[in-house]
């Protein structure tokens, strides 16, 4: 039985995303109905054009037409895809002129060879996600608001900071909390819910919640992840979070913790060691067939030094051994050592997380003892 031909015309034309055909000389050889809807034009005005003749539409298409161009020109050098995510181009409304709309594209460049292995053509596709941008942000809008607003604890000096990742297109369940206890004492709480998305930032807020309200019980960290292991059992989509909580006692200069599989805390002294604190680790909340009781441990501090808590996107990287992030952290703040507490926030950050390579989200907590 004979093949069907197939009219490859006709199924470019149809392909619902926004696709283009280039010449190594970047000159477009074809474009499909989404690509010329999307950007405006008749076929005429685009098919046998010179990419590096075109003209921008307004002040933002300038630098992306730039980087665009380099894209392509890099995938004729390497004869590899080239890719540029998340690229804003302003587009004016065709109904109301002088109106521009905000709107965010992928742009992916893939070269295609002929028989002969030599480059005959590249394809050129647009995506717009600009409804997933959208949507990321109501998401972060969302996460922000259920986490505690920075704010002086006690007497005490503290900075909180929450990156999300950068080329992520939804939010995480990372989050930070301070409680003040009786007397002089706080309980400091980071903590990871798995996932991604408005899911994982609901069920970040029921946990979050649940454990400010067990850090008031007087018996110390371990029993208030106990409690709330006890509740994230109740919670669709808790299982496996992790959380390190400290109980900060100035009275008596220690500090008692515990921990649900999460990184350690870092106390840093005044003589500029850093210690991890991970005498007192378990696995993460409701990871266990049956729930059982938790540990913690002491750990004494002298006045001015640092407790630091922290999510794992600040410190892990793929195919690294963790030891390497916490020792780029333990560098840090012995270097920034003599900043407060919003300053070697900052510098930590920009020491661990330079702009662009956050690859999940982090949450942050620094507090001079």
């Amino acid at each position: 039985m004979a093949e069907p031909a197939v009219d490859y015309a006709a199924v470019f034309q149809a392909l619902p995303g926004a696709v283009a055909l280039v010449t190594p000389q970047l000159i477009f050889a074809d474009a499909n109905a989404e690509f010329l809807r999307l950007r405006g034009l008749p076929r005429e005005q685009v098919v046998g054009r010179f990419l590096p003749e075109e003209q921008p539409e307004n002040d933002s298409a300038e630098p992306l037409l730039l980087r665009v161009l380099a894209s392509l020109r890099r995938a004729v050098d390497t004869g590899e895809r080239s890719i540029l995510a998340l690229q804003r181009y302003d587009r004016e409304d065709h109904d109301q002129p002088g109106v521009w709309h905000e709107r965010y594209f992928n742009v992916t460049n893939i070269p295609v060879f002929g028989p002969d292995g030599r480059m005959t053509l590249l394809l050129h596709r647009l995506e717009d996600v600009t409804e997933l941008i959208r949507a990321r942000e109501v998401a972060l809008a969302l996460q922000e608001a259920m986490l505690p607003a920075p704010r002086p604890v006690g007497r005490h000096p503290a900075a909180v900071r929450y990156r999300p990742a950068a080329e992520a297109l939804n939010v995480a369940g990372d989050w930070y909390d301070l409680v003040d206890l009786p007397g002089d004492r706080i309980a400091v709480a980071v903590g990871d819910v798995v996932g991604h998305g408005l899911y994982a930032a609901g069920v970040m807020g029921q946990l979050r919640s649940a454990l400010t309200a067990a850090s008031l019980v007087p018996e110390g960290p371990a029993r208030a992840l106990e409690v709330l292991g006890l509740y994230a059992r109740t919670v669709d989509g808790a299982e496996n979070t992790t959380v390190a909580t400290a109980f900060v006692d100035w009275e008596n200069h220690a500090i008692t913790y515990s921990s649900a599989g999460h990184p350690p805390p870092a106390l840093l002294q005044r003589d500029g060691i850093v210690e991890f604190l991970d005498q007192a680790t378990d696995p993460p909340l409701a990871a266990r067939p049956q729930h059982g009781p938790r540990t913690q441990a002491v750990a004494a501090f002298r006045e001015g030094a640092v407790l630091v808590l922290y999510t794992d996107g600040l410190i892990e990287r793929r195919g690294e051994d963790i030891d390497m992030g916490l020792a780029r952290l333990a560098d840090s703040l012995a270097r920034h050592q003599a900043d407060d507490p919003e300053a070697l926030a900052d510098a930590v950050l920009t020491d661990l997380l330079p702009p662009g390579d956050a690859t999940d989200d982090t949450a942050l907590v620094i507090v001079r003892l």
